[in-house]
């Protein structure tokens, strides 16, 4: 059993050139998927719910190709040490994201290639000794190693979120990890009821007291986590209703 119960206090704040180039490479991987389906959608479809909750396709889209660039900025402050605010406030992000969503479909897709473009160039920048060992996100603590691993969880959860025949399953194993362990952060974060939640790749995190053991694999425990898909997961007592990711 791998047990992942902290995801804080960390310590090594070193990329190898060679774990940088697989995160990138599995990065690169889920990104072409993603555009492979956002570009199969017709301008009528952009506008279908999503299932992010009050979000269209594209203002699924539109955040992708924000969160792109503004993630940069962790990058920045791994590098430098000096912190960095993601967003000036949460207006701004809300206006960000539906400034993006309002655009033609083209302009739209051209924003989110070009956004994850700047991404992974900046984020060779990675590469060595890191001036940090955490950055903050929304109140949660990212280990500086993982900029890349948050930045594919966004990818698949959100790509996961257009409800397209795209599913979970098509993702890197380890990129559907990376998402599970950005799901449980947040969850944390949150403070949600008190989990222990069990993969059949026997994977193990604890969430608060850990009094209530969930069992699913990974894609449908990242389902439950990120938005409330029951179908594939079984507990030893009821499910509780889990915060908004």
């Amino acid at each position: 059993m791998q047990v992942r119960p902290g995801l804080t206090g960390y310590s090594d704040s070193m990329i190898t050139a060679a774990r940088l180039h697989s995160d990138l490479a599995r990065l690169a991987r889920e990104t072409d998927m993603l555009m492979a389906t956002v570009e199969s959608l017709a301008d009528n479809e952009m506008t279908a719910p999503s299932l992010c909750q009050g979000w269209t396709r594209a203002d699924v889209i539109a955040h992708l190709a924000s969160n792109g660039r503004t993630l940069v900025k962790l990058i920045d402050w791994a590098v430098t040490g000096e912190e960095q605010q993601l967003y000036a406030s949460s207006e701004a992000r809300v206006r960000e994201i539906a400034q993006l969503a309002s655009l033609p479909r083209l302009e739209l897709l051209a924003a989110l290639r070009e956004a994850a473009e700047y991404f992974a160039e900046n984020a060779t920048r990675l590469s060595g000794d890191l001036t940090v060992d955490v950055v903050n996100i929304h109140g949660k603590q990212i280990p500086a190693t993982e900029i890349v691993g948050l930045r594919v969880a966004e990818i698949v959860v959100h790509h996961h979120d257009l409800d397209t025949a795209w599913t979970i399953e098509e993702a890197d194993p380890d990129s559907v990890l990376n998402a599970l362990e950005a799901a449980v952060r947040t969850m944390r974060a949150k403070d949600a009821p008190g989990l222990t939640l069990v993969t059949e790749e026997r994977d193990e995190w604890v969430i608060g007291d850990g009094a209530l053991r969930v069992f699913s694999d990974r894609e449908g425990m990242l389902e439950w986590l990120a938005r409330g898909e029951t179908a594939h997961v079984e507990a030893e007592g009821e499910l509780p209703t889990l915060p908004a990711w």
